[in-house]
């Protein structure tokens, strides 16, 4: 089921001034593995998604994050390949978790983080 504050942040990424964000403030840099590099490739050459980098593919991640450091959402900007939007969106959440600075702010701010995935010719 979709919940209203779902749809709020949906709404609100919308409308983002994607490089006026700051960037998500990371403890530790994530780490792309080749497992995650080969799903991506497997999906973009499968479902024939626009490569304008040959053999690569980076998709920005817009992140709003609660006054506690939690994540509230993820929210990626389009590139025309749903699968790997969704999959990037999916992986910062995930390397978010416990994973950011301490910050003093309110509730509710947007960050940016990009994630470049790579395989070989």
């Amino acid at each position: 089921m979709i919940t209203a504050p779902f749809i709020l942040a949906v709404m609100q990424a919308a409308a983002l001034q994607w490089d006026a964000l700051a960037p998500l403030p990371y403890r530790t840099a994530p780490q792309i593995t080749h497992d995650m590099n080969s799903f991506v490739e497997r999906e973009a050459v499968g479902r024939k998604c626009p490569l304008p980098y040959g053999n690569a593919i980076t998709v920005d991640v817009a992140v709003l994050v609660n006054a506690v450091g939690g994540i509230r959402t993820t929210v990626p900007r389009a590139i025309g390949c749903a699968t790997v939007e969704q999959y990037a969106a999916a992986l910062v959440a995930g390397f978010a978790r416990n994973n950011l600075l301490p910050r003093n702010g309110a509730d509710g701010q947007w960050y940016r983080t990009r994630l470049t995935f790579t395989w070989p010719a």
